[in-house]
C-alpha cells in the first residue's frame, strides 16, 4: 500500500557532503523532497535533512564497478516510488592540485590523473543518467550536470584535466538533451563561477575584483538554480548551461 512517502519527489545527487551539493540537499529537503545522497564519505551526523542515514549511498564514483552496484542499489530504493526518479544532479567531482595547491597544466599532469577525473566528472554522469533511464523516463525527470566556468577558459587555480572534463560534460548535456528528450526528460547544465565553499584557492580575493558584482557567489544561490532546473517552472528548458557567476563570463 503507497504512503505519503512514497508520493513524494525524489531527487539522486551525487557529491552530496558539502558545498553546492550539501545546498542543494537543504533547499530539496525543504521542499518536501526525498533525497537519495551519493558521496565518498559516511553520511555526516552534522547534515540536517530528514532520513539522511538511510537515504545516503557511500560510494566512489571513480571505481567503474561501485558506480554499478550503486545504480543497483538506488534502483531497488525508488522501488517504494513506483519506479519513479524526478531528478539526477551529478554534483560530484575532483580537481586534483600539486603540492602546496599548485595548479596542474597539460603537460605535467600524470595520465593516471587524467583518468580518474574524467572517471569521475564526466563518465559517472553518463553511466549514472542511462542507468537511472528508465526511472527518469518514467517520472518525465530531469538531470542537471555541475559544469564550470573554467570548461570555457583558462582558469589560474583548476587544472587542465579539471577543466577539460567540465569542458565535455558540457558538450555531453547538449547530447544527452538531444538524445534524452524523447523520452520526455530534460537535460541541463549549470556552470558556476566562484562560489564561496570551503575550497576555494588562495588568491580568490583578487579574482573578486574582476567581476561584475564584485563577490562571490553563495551555495544557496546555486541550489536555487538547480532547484528551478528539477521544478516544472523549467518545463521547456532542456540543452542549456547556465551560468552562475556574477558576469565573470562576460
Amino acid at each position: 500500500m503507497a504512503t505519503d512517502t512514497d508520493q513524494r519527489k525524489t531527487l539522486v545527487l551525487t557529491g552530496a557532503s558539502r558545498g553546492i551539493g550539501h545546498a542543494a540537499v537543504k533547499r530539496f529537503s525543504r521542499e518536501g523532497w526525498r533525497v537519495i545522497t551519493c558521496s565518498r564519505q559516511a553520511f555526516s551526523e552534522d547534515c540536517p535533512w530528514p532520513a539522511g542515514p538511510e537515504d545516503h549511498i557511500q560510494l566512489d564514483l571513480s571505481d567503474q564497478e561501485g558506480v554499478g552496484i550503486a545504480i543497483a542499489e538506488i534502483r531497488h530504493r525508488l522501488e517504494a516510488n513506483g519506479g519513479r526518479l524526478n531528478a539526477l544532479v551529478n554534483n560530484a567531482a575532483i580537481s586534483p592540485k600539486l603540492e602546496g595547491g599548485g595548479r596542474m597544466n597539460s603537460i605535467e599532469t600524470p595520465m593516471h590523473v587524467w583518468r580518474d577525473v574524467f572517471q569521475v566528472n564526466f563518465f559517472a554522469p553518463i553511466m549514472l543518467a542511462r542507468g537511472l533511464f528508465k526511472e527518469l523516463a518514467t517520472a518525465k525527470g530531469s538531470i542537471v550536470n555541475v559544469t564550470s566556468i573554467v570548461g570555457s577558459r583558462v582558469h589560474p587555480f583548476a587544472g587542465t584535466a579539471y577543466a577539460t572534463s567540465k569542458a565535455a560534460l558540457a558538450a555531453l548535456t547538449r547530447e544527452m538533451a538531444g538524445d534524452f528528450g524523447p523520452y520526455g526528460i530534460r537535460v541541463n547544465a549549470i556552470a558556476p563561477g566562484e562560489i564561496e565553499t570551503s575550497i576555494l584557492s588562495p588568491g580568490t580575493e583578487k579574482l573578486v575584483e574582476t567581476i561584475p558584482l564584485r563577490r562571490l557567489g553563495q551555495t544557496s544561490e546555486v541550489a536555487d538554480t538547480i532547484f528551478f532546473l528539477c521544478s516544472d517552472q523549467s518545463s521547456y528548458v532542456t540543452g542549456s548551461e547556465i551560468h552562475i557567476n556574477g558576469g565573470q563570463h562576460v
